[in-house]
Parts: structure tokens; C-alpha cells; sequence
């Protein structure tokens, strides 16, 4: 794949185009966890530009996609205004697809699938099925255990789901949103 066609595909996909950024590092220089990551979002979009395959093999295998919060800074602070954060969105979704995943993102992939499953379930975040969930996919059952009690104590932790009327819709959503990561 060449630059043309690689930048054609993103933005084609997200709407963004990565060959406006002129590297000027606004966007690292904000990003509140870019000291942790193994590439920083001015690197990402500079090996995004390059449209060379190795390059974007780095990207869809770096940790840092995955420890992006999405808080918008890098977009906000950006001249030219380039939603990084959903660029990010769409590496990691390409990642996830293709296998590619960063092996110490796997308990954010668990988190993420964990939080999805909670909202197709019910309609909204149930947060004591979220964290069992999430136990389950990631071995670590008795992690924080302590701190349950005392949340049930304050109100913070529901025993049942509080779920929403129009499940049908829900499940509409979910499918077509499946539907469209598949094409």
C-alpha cells in the first residue's frame, strides 16, 4: 500500500485526513498518558503519512492506540483540527480485527468487550456485571474485592440491572453496529 492509498483508506473510513498534520507535536505535548506510550500521537500520524507497510504494522501492534483515552486534548490543542481521537477509535478497531493487538493491551481489550456486553445486555452500564465480566476474561477474580463492599454501603454497586423499555431497538443498534465493522 502507498501513501496515496493508505491515506485514500483512512479517510475514506474516518473522515480524517492524516496528510494535513504538520507535525508540530501539540498533540504529544498534551496527551495526559503520551510519557507512557511506546509512540506518541505526532509519531503515529508522521508513520501514518508515510503510508509505508511496516510502518502501519507498528502502529496496529503499538500499545499506544489501546492506552489513548479518547479525552480529546491532542484535538483540541491541533491547528488542523484532526480528531485524533477517532483516528485512534479506528486503528484500534483495525487492530482488534486483524489480531494485532498489543499483548499488554489484553486487559483493555477485556475491559472494553466487558463494558459492551454490559450496555447490549441491558441498556446501560450495570457495573457489578462489568467487573465480573471482566474478572472472568482476565483471571483476576479477587483484584479490588475488598473495595465491593464498601461501595454496595454507599450506594455505588446495584445487585440487578436497571435496564432499558426498548431492548428491540438496542439490539437493532448493536447489530447494525456489528454489521458495519464486518464491511
Amino acid at each position: 500500500m502507498d501513501t496515496e492509498d493508505l491515506s485514500h483508506n483512512i479517510r475514506q473510513l474516518t473522515g480524517i485526513n492524516v496528510r494535513e498534520c504538520y507535525q508540530c507535536g501539540k498533540c504529544t505535548a498534551g496527551c495526559p498518558v503520551g510519557d507512557r506510550m511506546d509512540l506518541r500521537p505526532s509519531v503515529i500520524m508522521r508513520m501514518l503519512q508515510s503510508g509505508d507497510n511496516a510502518s502501519l504494522e507498528e502502529v496496529l501492534r503499538s500499545n499506544s492506540i489501546w492506552l489513548c483515552l479518547t479525552c480529546e486534548t491532542c484535538y483540541s490543542r491541533c491547528p488542523m483540527e484532526i480528531d485524533i481521537p477517532k483516528l485512534m477509535d479506528y486503528l484500534r478497531e483495525k487492530s482488534y480485527s486483524e489480531g494485532k493487538v498489543h499483548p499488554e493491551s489484553r486487559n483493555i481489550v477485556a475491559f472494553h468487550k466487558s463494558f459492551l456486553n454490559s450496555v447490549e445486555q441491558n441498556g446501560r452500564l450495570h457495573e457489578i456485571g462489568l467487573v465480573l465480566d471482566y474478572k472472568i476474561h482476565t483471571g483476576k477474580l479477587f483484584q479490588d474485592v475488598t473495595l465491593a463492599p464498601e461501595m454496595y454501603a454507599k450506594g455505588k454497586l446495584h445487585i440487578w440491572p436497571e435496564a432499558i423499555k426498548d431492548k428491540k431497538s438496542l439490539a437493532r443498534l448493536f447489530k447494525d453496529q456489528f454489521k458495519n465493522k464486518k464491511s
